[in-house]
């Protein structure tokens, strides 16, 4: 029996006209953004390779007239918490919910342009790492909100935390319980890393504190390395550039016999499910999901309905204390 033709996709499509793959998505699409002359090229490869989109993403488009896209990293825990409480929301204004994730050998643009694929009439992107070149790009295809980053230029909507506030809230927590001696241990290329730390650096110097900061990152494994770096100057608190962070944290220093709080107070951010474990119970500043899920879904529908031009909204984040922060010890450098 003869081996079964490999059906040809947008990416072969692509690579025979010499364009990306996004330029070939706005040609089978119909949409605006590519001059002629490419578009007669991008069709004549598709038509001598025998490409014809696929008839399940067409039906999608054809009867789904209400659909939103929504593209997520899988490996923030966070962010699949924003992917429940956006499906509650958009339903309430009548719309349906596309997901795409980026993951490991699954890049963001290619998360993305899945979702044009299938005929998202807006997308929703939860911490983009695109550039404002890019950004600016698929907004100019369908509007685009950009969730948990706010620094996308003026073509995109935002709906993003105040990590100033937060990072406030936090200092001020730990400052009111008595320390003095407080570590941030940052979010390293992540997303809003930049303004934590900077917030960290601007609140500690208002208390007439050192900001001490080490490199870190979202990830267990970033907070299980910083905290190993920590036990010849040990800080009496530490505040984590998320929750996942401070898992890691607090597994370094159990793992030294160190007790938290009584030796060390840590306090993660996102007020994520690990922070609501009931072994854990970690102090976090929330970021509220539900409220930034709503506010991303009703920018992108707003959008939609041409009611509103690109706006940018800002939540303020609150303070949800449980039994990782405390007063210092009497041996912690306070």
């Amino acid at each position: 029996m003869p081996e079964q033709q490999r059906r040809p996709t947008l990416m072969d499509v692509a690579h025979a006209a010499g364009v990306s793959r996004a330029l070939v998505s706005i040609v089978m699409r119909g949409a605006p953004g590519a001059a002629e002359s490419t578009r007669q090229k991008v069709l004549e490869a598709a038509r001598d390779l025998g490409y014809r989109p696929d008839s399940r993403a067409r039906l999608l488009r054809s009867s789904s007239t209400k659909l939103l896209g929504l593209s997520f990293f899988s490996a923030h825990a966070f962010h699949a918490e924003i992917v429940d409480a956006a499906y509650a929301a958009a339903t309430s204004r009548g719309y349906e919910l596309a997901l795409s994730a980026v993951a490991n050998g699954r890049p963001e643009t290619r998360a993305i342009e899945s979702l044009l694929d299938f005929g998202s009439a807006a997308l929703i992107m939860i911490s983009p790492t695109l550039s404002h070149q890019e950004l600016a790009g698929y907004a100019g295809q369908v509007p685009v909100v950009s969730l948990l980053r706010d620094d996308v230029g003026d073509t995109v909507d935002s709906v993003s935390s105040d990590d100033h506030a937060g990072i406030r809230m936090a200092v001020d927590h730990l400052t009111g319980l008595g320390h003095h001696s407080i570590v941030h241990v940052d979010g390293g290329t992540a997303v809003s890393a930049d303004q934590r730390r900077a917030a960290f650096r601007a609140e500690m110097d208002r208390h007439g504190l050192a900001a001490r900061i080490l490199a870190g990152g979202p990830t267990e494994e970033d907070g299980l390395r910083a905290a190993r770096s920590l036990r010849a100057d040990l800080p009496s608190a530490i505040i984590t550039f998320n929750d996942r962070c401070a898992l890691g944290v607090i597994e370094s220093l159990r793992a030294d016999g160190l007790k938290v709080p009584d030796d060390v107070s840590v306090l993660g951010y996102d007020d994520s499910q690990f922070a609501r474990l009931s072994y854990l119970q970690l102090s976090s500043v929330s970021q509220d999901a539900p409220l930034l899920a709503a506010a991303a879904v009703d920018r992108a529908v707003d959008r939609i309905e041409g009611t509103q031009a690109p706006a940018h909204v800002v939540r303020t984040p609150h303070l949800v204390v449980r039994r990782t922060t405390a007063p210092p010890g009497p041996a912690a450098g306070q």
